[in-house]
C-alpha cells in the first residue's frame, strides 16, 4: 500500500514539475505565487504561523499580521514552482541571481579551502548551493530528504542540476560535516529550525533550540563561517549577499563559545527576517510549547 502511495506521490509531483517546466521561470514562479496566495492563509497550519507573528512581533497589528502569512504562502509557493528552474535561475549568464559579494565567495572555491556556509528557510533557500556549484564551489549540502524515495530522487536531480553533493540531516550527514570539512571542502547547512535538542538561544528575545552544529564544526576545524542572506528581490530573481565571517572565540569553554556564536547567528537571521518577513518560513514550531501556551493565556 506504501509503495502505491508513494508512485502516486512520485507521479504527481513529476507531472507537476513537468508543466510547471513548460514556463519561463518568472511564469512558474507568478503561478506558484497565485496559488499558495490565495489557498495557503485558509488552511489550519497558517494558525501556527499568526502565533509565531504574535509571538516574534507582538507589535504587529492584525492586519500587518495577515499581510506577512500572505506573502509567506507567495513566496512558498513561488519556491515550489521555481524548482523544475534552479539551473536557470541559479545560472551566471541569466541575471537573475545577484552576488554582491562574488570576490569574497570566489575564494572558497579555492581547493582546500574549509568553510561553512549558513543560511535559513527564506526567499528561495534552494538557490544559495546551485548558485555555489555554478561558482565552482566544491560543497556538500545538509538536507531534509522527502521520506519518499521516489520523490527524494526527483528532488534531488533538481538541487544537483549544476552540481555539488548532499546528505541527509541526522547521524549520516553529522559524519559527512566532519569528512566534509576534514577535507578541505565547503558545507552548507540552514540553521533556523527547532531541535528538541540543541542550545537554548534567545530568538526574538524567546529562548529556543537551537543547532549548535554550525558553531561546533566552526570551533572544531577553526574555518570560516560565513552567513548567507538570499533576498527574492521579483519573479524568480534573487540577491545572495555573504555576511563577513564570523569571528570564533577561542576561550577553552568549548559550551560557551558555541553559544557565543550560536547567538551571533541568531541576531542576524531576526535582522534579516525583521527587514522581509514576507519571505521566511513562519510554519516552524520554532519556540518551546510553554511560550505558545504564555500566550494563548495572555490572549484578552
Amino acid at each position: 500500500m506504501k509503495r502505491l502511495q508513494h508512485i502516486l506521490e512520485a507521479l504527481g509531483l513529476n507531472i507537476g514539475l513537468a508543466l510547471l517546466r513548460l514556463l519561463s521561470p518568472e511564469a512558474a514562479s507568478n503561478l506558484g505565487g497565485f496559488v499558495c496566495r490565495n489557498l495557503g492563509p485558509r488552511l489550519g497550519i497558517s494558525e501556527r504561523a499568526r502565533r509565531n507573528l504574535r509571538l516574534a512581533m507582538a507589535e504587529l497589528p492584525p492586519a500587518r499580521i495577515e499581510e506577512i502569512i500572505a506573502g509567506m504562502w507567495d513566496n512558498l509557493g513561488r519556491t515550489f514552482a521555481e524548482y523544475p528552474h534552479l539551473g536557470r535561475i541559479a545560472d551566471p549568464k541569466s541575471g537573475r541571481v545577484i552576488l554582491p559579494d562574488a570576490e569574497l565567495l570566489s575564494r572558497l572555491a579555492t581547493p582546500g579551502q574549509a568553510a561553512i556556509l549558513c543560511s535559513a528557510h527564506i526567499a528561495n533557500w534552494e538557490v544559495m548551493p546551485v548558485a555555489a556549484a555554478y561558482a565552482g564551489i566544491d560543497m556538500t549540502g545538509i538536507v531534509r530528504e522527502p521520506n519518499n524515495p521516489l520523490v527524494r530522487a526527483a528532488l534531488d536531480r533538481l538541487r544537483g542540476v549544476a552540481g555539488g553533493e548532499r546528505t541527509p540531516k541526522g547521524g549520516a550527514g553529522a559524519k559527512e560535516s566532519i569528512k566534509v570539512l576534514r577535507g578541505g571542502r565547503v558545507l552548507a547547512l540552514l540553521f533556523d529550525q527547532k531541535l528538541n535538542r540543541g542550545l537554548s538561544i534567545p530568538f526574538f528575545g524567546i529562548e529556543a533550540m537551537t543547532t549548535a552544529a554550525p558553531a561546533q564544526l566552526a570551533l572544531r576545524f577553526r574555518c570560516p563561517l560565513i552567513l548567507i542572506r538570499i533576498e527574492r528581490t521579483g519573479p524568480a530573481r534573487f540577491r545572495l549577499s555573504a555576511h563577513e565571517p564570523l569571528a570564533i572565540p577561542d576561550s577553552g569553554d568549548k559550551q560557551r563559545d558555541a553559544k557565543e556564536v550560536m547567538a551571533a547567528m541568531n541576531a542576524i537571521l531576526e535582522d534579516w527576517i525583521r527587514a522581509r518577513p514576507e519571505q521566511w518560513l513562519w510554519l516552524h514550531r520554532r519556540w518551546p510549547a510553554e511560550a505558545y501556551r504564555a500566550l494563548e493565556t495572555n490572549v484578552p
